[in-house]
């Protein structure tokens, strides 16, 4: 199970460690975006420190209608007690944890600042 907090600013935030392929390791606090359908998104310097592997270009669709070009590199997180490889949407943003990391998992939150955030495995599948 992984555990978090809602902020004053009404996001849902965990933390989780990511690990690039020379074994350098990071924590950080990401937001779940459920209107994200990648696994994780991280900024170029944290994408930089951890010297990840990059993989291809990708595109997506903005909800104010444009599109993004980014790059998608490849890390392992530690997910639920499990190591998992995953690929990494540049952005230049807060990192942000989407729908494919969260796949086969039950989220829950209690939306009020200092509320739980809960990601619990579902019984069916325990890493989607």
């Amino acid at each position: 199970m992984i555990t978090g907090v809602v902020t004053e600013r009404h996001e849902a935030v965990i933390r989780i460690r990511v690990r690039g392929p020379a074994g350098q390791d990071q924590e950080i606090e990401a937001v779940i975006d459920t209107g994200f359908d990648g696994w994780l998104s991280l900024p170029s310097a944290i994408i930089a420190q951890l010297g990840l592997t990059w993989r291809q270009r990708g595109r997506a669709l903005l909800a104010d209608g444009s599109e993004s070009v980014f790059d998608i590199y490849e890390a392992t997180v530690d997910w639920d007690d499990e190591a998992r490889r995953i690929s990494v949407d540049q952005a230049e943003t807060v990192p942000l944890v989407g729908m494919s990391l969260l796949r086969g998992y039950e989220l829950v939150i209690q939306v009020q600042p200092g509320g739980n955030v809960t990601v619990r495995a579902l019984s069916q599948t325990r890493s989607g």
